[in-house]
């Protein structure tokens, strides 16, 4: 068995399964800030009882999401002593930030919520959202930072064979950072707003809560396709950025083998790193060059500038990209027929539309493990792009068969987790929102807006 393999199968299976929420929780925070902003504007109660149902879920998948991310941390020390012990100086830093500051703000006002909701007022539970999104945002924000100095180092020297900061804003604001940010937030958005909108068309779908239910169901769609239209240029920047830092990641994403002036864009193919060919290719002729460097005619490197040693695995670096890819198209296509339905005041009665977004619910999860997937093999073989292999990397004290017991354990307790996330999340999906106080209840027990009261769940 090999250690390194091992590890690096550990590392992806903790932080992938920790990949999970985050996103999640980022986009439902956003969200949750949005409905109570809607009620403080309006003093419509339903807005508030929509907060109040989304950060339920916020809560459940917060809570999950906090016990995963613990490992990710102590492997740095673990698994791979080696890296710890080059970029400590560096590294340790804005994961230091992370807990002292985002994650501290997120969790102190996130108990606001939890346990002052109905002790305080509208105007400091709103509040509270806002710091809450804004923690969790800032806690991606230094999270980033750590992993793109790992695509993008900068602002630091090697001393006696470790990496030594020099300049603290070079590190933080290195080539990656921004636009990585960018994409991976929106990203988040789009993963909480499609959840929004699966769950309401389920419950619209079942005709229950129907009137609660069509107004969480018009925002998704509305903010669902503004924000994934939106991520065509977020990811159209930081892919130059990929095109200017990491020339044999883009050419491992788009199976480009040989160097080319007016380089074509590759819509599909299937690529065979061992014959340095493409199978099947349908090809767009110059637009990779077009859209890379906004000339027709420009050279891009091809993975024959680069030593066969420095490659990326092209095929686990190729799929994900264009999955990824093709996702993100998904998700513009559904909530722009949502929009198209919406218009014509169909949108909460057209069954087929309230099927495809319920099914749409898992698909922004996997278009983020399949984005994380590309970023961090399309860097290999570094741990620091340029600087240190994976390979030099590992705690060399620590055998396979160590390695292999602790993989058997997580994957033990993380599918108890993903059990326990799943069935909280179910049993308050199916419960719905609560009920509005009697006094604003309407005749014959209807609640604002017409709401009825929700049928006994089976």
């Amino acid at each position: 068995m090999d250690p390194v393999l091992l590890a690096r199968i550990q590392f992806a299976m903790t932080i992938g399964f920790h990949y999970l929420f985050p996103p999640l929780t980022i986009g439902l925070a956003w969200g949750i800030f949005y409905f109570l902003t809607r009620a403080l504007q309006s003093g419509e109660e339903v807005y508030q009882r929509q907060a109040r149902f989304w950060f339920k879920l916020f809560a459940i998948s917060f809570a999950i999401g906090v016990a995963t991310g613990i490992t990710m941390e102590f492997q740095f020390g673990t698994n791979w002593a080696d890296y710890s012990r080059f970029v400590g100086d560096i590294f340790g830093a804005p994961l230091a930030a992370e807990g002292m500051f985002a994650f501290f703000l997120e969790s102190t006002f996130m108990g606001v919520m939890l346990f002052g909701w109905k002790r305080f007022s509208r105007r400091v539970i709103w509040f509270s959202s806002l710091m809450v999104a804004f923690g969790s945002t800032l806690s991606a924000f230094w999270i980033i930072v750590a992993n793109s100095w790992m695509q993008t180092p900068a602002g630091y020297e090697i001393v006696e064979g470790r990496a030594v900061l020099t300049d603290f804003w070079a590190a933080l604001l290195n080539p990656s950072t921004l636009p990585r940010f960018l994409h991976t937030i929106d990203s988040a958005l789009i993963t909480g707003i499609l959840f929004v909108m699966g769950i309401s068309a389920w419950h619209l779908w079942k005709g229950q809560h129907t009137e609660f239910f069509k107004r969480s169901l018009h925002t998704a769609v509305v903010f669902g396709f503004v924000i994934s239209l939106a991520q065509l240029p977020l990811g159209h920047y930081h892919a130059v950025q990929v095109a200017n830092t990491q020339p044999a990641k883009l050419a491992a994403f788009e199976g480009l083998f040989e160097t080319q002036r007016g380089a074509p864009l590759l819509l599909f193919g299937i690529p065979d790193a061992e014959a340095g060919e493409v199978k099947a290719a349908i090809r767009l002729p110059n637009m990779l060059s077009f859209l890379v460097h906004g000339d027709l005619h420009a050279e891009v490197p091809g993975l024959d500038t680069f030593p066969r040693d420095q490659w990326p695995p092209v095929g686990l670096s190729f799929f994900p990209f264009h999955l990824m890819f093709l996702l993100g198209m998904y998700f513009i296509a559904v909530t722009g027929l949502g929009l198209i339905l919406l218009w014509f005041k169909k949108l909460h009665t057209n069954r087929f539309f309230l099927v495809l977004a319920f099914l749409t619910i898992p698909l922004p999860f996997l278009a983020n493990q399949l984005g994380w997937w590309a970023a961090e093999v399309g860097r290999q073989p570094w741990i620091v792009y340029g600087i240190m292999r994976t390979a030099d990397a590992v705690s060399p004290r620590v055998s396979a068969g160590q390695i292999l017991f602790s993989i058997l354990m997580f994957s033990v307790i993380y599918g108890l987790l993903f059990a326990v996330w799943v069935f909280l999340l179910r049993r308050e999906i199916r419960k719905g929102p609560e009920l509005p106080p009697p006094s604003q209840e309407g005749p014959a027990g209807r609640g604002p807006q017409g709401e009825t009261a929700p049928e006994v769940q089976p």
